[in-house]
């Protein structure tokens, strides 16, 4: 069995040591922080198998310009000659055609489905328990053009082996009625899930540390040496680490880890925001998806917590509270009797998510380095796809066929 370090305490790195121990590795983890406020934690807790479009497509393009001038638009990109967005920008130009989201479905399909099996299967291990329910997720929409893209986007699903069903209003009050509604209609993903990222991090972290596995906080990656095409070892200011196999799984930090090697890694920290309100009445039991606003709505712990927003720039600790507002206007449009304030910057959580340009994560070996595997760039589904990806991580290490065909998610792609 090989001593495998894994540079990165998210979800990803959590999943990967789950997995990788459990194949009979010995695993060390080191974080730069101390693992209790990743992307990980504040994200809306959706297992989404709906999600086989990537976020590089046509459409995007053209809304994404409109959105630029809208300080309380979903999706914003910060102007600037940073090398890093000038190259992820060409590439996801080149990306957003129907080739490109075509080509995507079935790989992204595969992972998700395979994520949320794993996760139905953790659910059921001792002292895991984190509030998995298997209610599918509504998707609402107001506007007739939205209607008919997620009609046709439940038909591409259909085709694929996903539980889809268009909806009407009626239809929707009957499965939430405590929910006042002003919407067209909905798509149900009765294919998805949702869970409490915060149960689930806990539970992974407490059953690591119990099992022996090295949980490292507080251990930025100063330094990483190589010899004959192979990583030798990692520094963390003047300590040294040493192992058969590394990971990068580092989230938005991963290009910088990359730089340390050499190896360009293609992603950008994508900003999103979220806070939790407390729902006394159980208004809502099924999560909800805002078709138009781009804002996710999750029942969790006896709250509410609506997230949302995908803003593109350096990592930064700035709250930009004209995003909040936005997540905040957009709810009573759909949901008249939802009126969530907007919260003081206190309760507000922000983390970076790390998008590729083409949408897809790089899950695989790399060509540079034989004993480098990297898993990173999941977007805006690193939770959702986070089992998964721990899993292929082991496989990989372990010489083991991988249970999908991971060749389009190659961190070597062009």
């Amino acid at each position: 069995m090989a001593k495998v370090l894994i540079i990165g305490g998210g979800i990803i790195g959590l999943s990967s040591a789950y997995y990788l121990h459990k194949a009979g590795h010995q695993v060390t983890v080191l974080d730069k922080g101390d693992m209790t406020d990743s992307c990980s934690y504040g994200n809306a807790g959706m297992i989404v198998p709906s999600h086989f479009i990537p976020l590089a497509t046509p459409g995007m393009v053209t809304q994404g310009i409109r959105w630029m001038f809208n300080s309380k638009s979903p999706f914003y990109v910060k102007p600037s000659l940073n090398p890093e967005l000038i190259s992820w920008g060409i590439k996801f130009l080149a990306k957003a055609n129907a080739k490109h989201v075509e080509r995507s479905a079935v790989p992204l399909t595969e992972l998700s489905l395979l994520s949320k099996k794993l996760y139905e299967d953790l659910s059921k291990e001792p002292g895991f328990n984190f509030d998995l329910v298997n209610k599918g997720i509504l998707m609402f929409y107001k506007t007739e053009k939205a209607g008919e893209e997620e009609a046709h986007m439940a038909e591409k699903g259909r085709e694929l082996g996903l539980d889809m069903q268009v909806l009407t209003p009626a239809d929707c009050l009957r499965l939430q009625p405590k929910l006042d509604l002003d919407v067209l209609g909905a798509v149900h993903y009765r294919c998805d899930a949702h869970l409490s990222p915060n149960k689930l991090m806990a539970g992974l972290i407490k059953h690591l540390k119990a099992a022996g596995v090295n949980l490292l906080t507080n251990k930025e990656v100063t330094k990483i040496e190589t010899t004959a095409g192979k990583i030798s070892r990692v520094l963390s200011f003047n300590e040294e680490f040493t192992a058969d196999e590394y990971i990068v799984a580092g989230g938005s930090w991963s290009p910088a880890i990359g730089k340390l090697l050499g190896l360009k890694i293609l992603l950008m920290p994508g900003k999103g925001y979220s806070f939790n309100v407390e729902d006394e009445r159980q208004t809502m039991q099924i999560p909800a998806l805002l078709a138009e606003a781009r804002v996710a709505i999750t029942p969790m712990s006896g709250n509410l917590r609506y997230g949302g927003t995908m803003e593109l720039d350096k990592i930064n600790s700035r709250i930009n509270m004209n995003r909040v507002k936005g997540i905040v206007e957009a709810v009573p449009k759909y949901f008249p009797g939802l009126k969530p304030i907007v919260p003081a910057e206190k309760d507000i959580w922000f983390g970076f998510r790390p998008s590729s340009a083409d949408g897809l994560p790089y899950i695989g070996r790399s060509n540079k380095y034989s004993n480098l595997t990297v898993t990173t760039g999941h977007g805006m589904m690193g939770l959702s796809l986070g089992a998964a990806t721990g899993l292929l991580a082991n496989e990989i290490i372990s010489g083991t066929p991988t249970t999908i065909n991971i060749n389009a998610f190659s961190p070597d792609r062009s």
